[in-house]
């Protein structure tokens, strides 16, 4: 399952997050695929306007996936 759907219906396009069970959190995969949609609609000089949108319907994103960022957090420890 993609984790960001692009649909373009002539000069509009919709960028979708597409994470439900997750509210639409942006992990790494979610971040680089829209960056990917983004670029992509930049270089189309057919697209005009782009709607950004979110699956699911408790929220659009719920931001940056934290469960994710703990995952990667730095172990530091004190001397």
């Amino acid at each position: 399952m993609s984790t960001v759907l692009y649909e373009q219906s002539g000069k509009i396009v919709t960028i979708t997050i597409n994470r439900p069970d997750a509210m639409n959190a942006i992990d790494a995969e979610t971040n680089q695929a829209l960056l990917e949609a983004w670029t992509r609609f930049r270089d189309d000089g057919q697209a005009w306007v782009a709607i950004l949108t979110g699956t699911g319907e408790k929220s659009f994103s719920a931001g940056a996936d934290l469960a994710f960022a703990e995952k990667r957090k730095p172990n530091f420890q004190a001397r």
